[in-house]
């Protein structure tokens, strides 16, 4: 990976963005954000900061960073190349930051388009959650 991102100019973000997926699939969260934070800085195009934001909101949340993924994940636009990826995320994120019941909300808000039958029912019940 590091041979291809050498193969891009320096103020490329797509090197960083790469770079920072690379560092997540082994686990290297702490250098994973570093380059994430720097291809945020330099700028992608709207569907790599859709990905970016879901991959660095997790990463965030690995390190212990709960809270600034759930701010990044409620700020972010919705875009088609995740769909519901951020719904997910920030259930998870939510969870990790100790806000449980957030986190059911959000994670059945997002499933309740998808329900066959009791999408009533199922929306009742997320409106009592808050």
């Amino acid at each position: 990976m590091r041979s291809l991102v050498d193969e891009l100019d320096a103020d490329d973000a797509r090197g960083p963005f790469e770079l920072g997926g690379m560092h997540d699939s082994v686990g290297q969260e702490a250098e994973a954000a570093v380059q994430y934070e720097r291809a945020l800085a330099l700028g992608l195009d709207e569907e790599r900061t859709a990905q970016l934001t879901i991959q660095y909101a997790s990463t965030l949340r690995n390190l212990g960073r709960a809270e600034e993924a759930v701010a990044l994940l409620q700020q972010m636009a919705p875009h088609p190349s995740v769909g519901p990826a951020r719904e997910a995320f920030l259930a998870l994120a939510l969870l990790s930051a100790d806000r449980g019941a957030e986190a059911v909300r959000v994670a059945l808000e997002a499933l309740v388009p998808h329900l066959p039958r009791y999408q009533r029912s199922v929306a009742g019940y997320v409106a009592e959650l808050g």
